[in-house]
């Protein structure tokens, strides 16, 4: 009976967060969630933030530069998901809420005792540290403010600290703060770079058909001013900025842009919810080749063709301008908001320039026209390049060249939505360690970066969604394996843990594996510290005299055995 009144309720607040389609935080549950912290709640990483490659799906939450603080269930209900990886978010722990929502808790130390010991009960049943969990309704049910985990700097965490999400019945990560998770701020959003763009082969900014930095005055009062200029044709706008909130200088992302051309609203973007599907579609958003040459992100301020972002709201002529009367004026000016209100204005004045008729443009040599909306696939010596359908975001010129066991493809200015394929003909060369060879991108100071490759006949093919050049490698070198902690026949009886180095440099590790006497043991890996550590409080090593084996092999298959022996009495 419980379980079906639970059941009821959950299909309930599904049923409710369906119909809520565009919700506001005005008619969101605004005391349904706590502060999953006991501390004060300061921000290192806003919702919607613009990260490489994706939009940041989540509030980082400081712990004081510290692993261990106690992390709390922000609502009740049940565990419905744990997954623990390598990369990523770590250890990361799901609860599901009656109302339909879902909370996040991710880059964890580790799970309350009952969690974890539930955790490492699969773990050892399935001999890996990598698992992904997904407990019925009724196994691990939890309280408000009940502690749930261990704040930590597990998987791609950059510092100490907790991520925390609040997906909706759909999966889709929403802004917390639209559900009265209160974080102070008082600072307005800052202002840094405004950039104009000619969005097609007529048009000009300044006389001259290529985009344009402008420079920013600050005014009194969080305004801005803009250099006048002049343009023609059809025109796009790009602002970088950020924000501060109170407690921390971190570069934060903002909640809203707003745009209004001649007084009138022309673009508006919310960063309120997205989907994970779309997620990758900042590379569109962002001006990528910008970002690419000096590190700062340049929203754009109007929509690209093709772009599904449920980010952008209403807007006229999807957000671009039309500037096809000589000698005319015209206002424009971007409102930028935090999520408390706090704005920040930029004005600019636009003259409409005449059209430039004999505009120039510099038509690009040696290089491969690659239509966006097509298939495309070249054969190079050994190597063949296919670039899929709908891989790039708009058509583009790219540099493709082959010499020897390299191939150039173009530069990392130009982003891609899907994997491009490089294949390498194997029949020239020889049988001996011919599993050894990987594909790797390489940089112009030398360095080589393996890129995951498969050897399938006489083919090695590589998937990457990044230009540039890749090359022909070979890794015959075995991982590396030290012991941390102790020594060989060392008494460790005071130890807490097991703490081994493991390292491979050409292609990195694939796999690991650890026995006592026999036995598996879990060991936890970090890819930061490349240490491997495996914790006495498991209970699974109780014998006097002990034989430990550690197996690592890496991305090619090179392996590497250690051996010692260790004594511990409980």
């Amino acid at each position: 009976m419980m379980q079906r009144k639970y059941v009821f309720f959950l299909l309930l607040g599904l049923l409710l967060v369906r119909f809520g389609e565009s919700q506001t935080s005005q008619n969101l549950p605004q005391d349904y969630f706590h502060h999953p912290l006991d501390i004060k709640l300061i921000l290192s990483g806003t919702f919607g933030e613009l990260r490489s490659n994706h939009f940041h799906s989540g509030l980082d939450i400081k712990t004081n530069q510290r692993t261990g603080a106690n992390v709390h269930a922000a609502a009740s209900g049940y565990v419905s998901r744990i997954k623990i990886e390598h990369y990523g978010y770590g250890k990361a722990l799901y609860i599901t809420h009656p109302n339909g929502y879902t909370t996040v808790y991710a880059h964890l130390e580790k799970f309350s005792p009952r969690i974890e010991d539930y955790v490492k009960a699969k773990q050892y049943a399935n001999e890996s540290y990598e698992i992904q969990l997904y407990p019925g309704d009724l196994e691990l049910r939890v309280d408000q403010d009940e502690i749930v985990a261990y704040s930590g700097n597990s998987g791609g965490s950059g510092g100490p600290h907790l991520h925390f999400e609040i997906r909706d019945g759909a999966a889709r990560p929403m802004n917390p703060m639209l559900f009265g998770i209160d974080v102070p701020d008082s600072r307005s959003p800052l202002v840094k770079q405004v950039k104009a763009y000619p969005l097609d082969a007529e048009s000009t900014i300044n006389g001259k058909n290529e985009a344009q930095l402008l420079r920013v005055v600050p005014q009194q009062g969080n305004k801005f001013k803009v250099e006048p200029f002049s343009a023609y044709g059809n025109i796009g706008m790009g602002v970088n900025t950020s924000d501060r909130l109170d407690g921390a200088n971190n570069q934060n992302g903002v909640f809203e842009i707003k745009t209004y051309f001649n007084g009138s609203p022309h673009f508006e973007m919310t960063f309120d919810k997205f989907s994970f599907d779309e997620s990758r579609y900042i590379n569109q958003m962002i001006d990528f080749e910008h970002f690419k040459k000096s590190k700062s992100r340049i929203s754009r301020l109007y929509i690209p063709d093709g772009s599904p972002l449920s980010l952008y709201r209403d807007t006229n002529n999807n957000g671009k301008l039309q500037l096809y009367d000589p000698g005319s004026t015209h206002a424009y000016k971007v409102n930028i908001t935090d999520f408390k209100g706090n704005d920040s204005e930029i004005l600019m004045d636009i003259t409409n320039e005449a059209k430039v008729e004999d505009l120039s443009i510099e038509t690009p040599k040696n290089l491969t026209r690659i239509p966006h909306n097509e298939s495309f696939s070249t054969t190079l010596g050994a190597f063949t390049l296919t670039i899929p359908k709908d891989a790039l975001y708009e058509d583009a010129f790219l540099n493709i060249e082959q010499s020897s066991d390299t191939l150039k493809v173009h530069y990392d200015v130009i982003p891609l939505h899907k994997n491009m394929v490089i294949n390498y003909n194997m029949a020239g060369k020889s049988d001996e360690d011919r599993d050894k060879y990987y594909i790797a991108r390489t940089t112009s100071w030398g360095a080589a970066y393996y890129t995951s490759s498969r050897l399938k006949g006489n083919t090695l093919s590589a998937f990457t969604r990044t230009l540039g050049t890749y090359a022909i490698c070979k890794d015959t070198k075995d991982p590396t394996i030290s012991p941390v902690n102790f020594k060989d026949g060392q008494w460790i009886s005071k130890n807490k843990t097991l703490k081994l180095k493991i390292d491979d440099r050409d292609t990195g590790i694939k796999a690991y594996r650890a026995t006592v006497n026999g036995k598996f043991i879990l060991m936890e890996y970090d890819y930061k510290t490349d240490l491997l550590t495996h914790n006495f409080d498991d209970g699974v090593v109780t014998e006097t005299d002990n034989d430990l084996v550690v197996i690592v092999t890496d991305n090619v298959g090179n392996s590497s055995k250690f051996e010692a022996t260790f004594r511990r009495k409980e």
